[in-house]
């Protein structure tokens, strides 16, 4: 019988195993969703763990039967999606009261999907960031996280792409939430 899963605040420690499951995810969990040629572009340039997410104490994992299985977490400031190396400039703090706080690179390991991980992750993000007095979320989902974020009563708000190296496109969704 599979042990129960855990949900903690990440620290730096777990940088290195969420990169690693990160890549993971983003590669295997995008085929039906992107071209192997996008897949391996917003894992490479896109993909990754925002530091100061962690280091704001709202980046979260997920471990079961000891292995780190999923990842994702809530910010409080403007960066809509991407890690470390995606991000350019300040990253400035939200107005609770007039902007939705984001939800940020959600990740779920190859070999546990649909196991809950990702809707645990979304209602424990949605309870702090209510707490710090957001009124809404928003998030940037890749096409493999929207039927996810559907289920958890977002609403698609505009379809968009980035460019990245290599005349890669990757299609994305804004999408947003009334949490108060």
């Amino acid at each position: 019988m599979t042990n129960p899963a855990t949900l903690r605040i990440a620290t730096t420690a777990d940088i290195p195993a969420m990169e690693a499951l990160i890549r993971r995810s983003g590669i295997q969990l995008s085929k039906g969703f992107y071209t192997d040629e996008q897949a391996a572009a917003v894992t490479r340039h896109v993909f990754g763990v925002d530091t100061q997410l962690v280091e704001d104490g709202t980046y979260f994992v997920i471990e079961r039967d000891g292995e780190l299985r999923a990842c994702g977490g809530w910010s409080k400031r403007a960066t809509l999606f991407g890690g470390d190396r995606h991000k350019s400039g300040p990253d400035p703090l939200l107005d609770q009261a007039t902007q939705p706080a984001r939800i940020r690179a959600f990740f779920v390991d190859p070999a546990a999907p649909r196991q809950g991980l990702g809707r645990m992750l979304m209602e424990h993000c949605e309870r702090e960031a209510a707490a710090a007095g957001f009124l809404a979320m928003e998030l940037a989902a890749t096409m493999p996280g929207v039927p996810l974020y559907a289920a958890c009563g977002f609403e698609s708000v505009e379809d968009f792409a980035i460019a990245l190296p290599g005349n890669v496109s990757v299609p994305l969704t804004r999408m947003r939430k009334r949490i108060a």
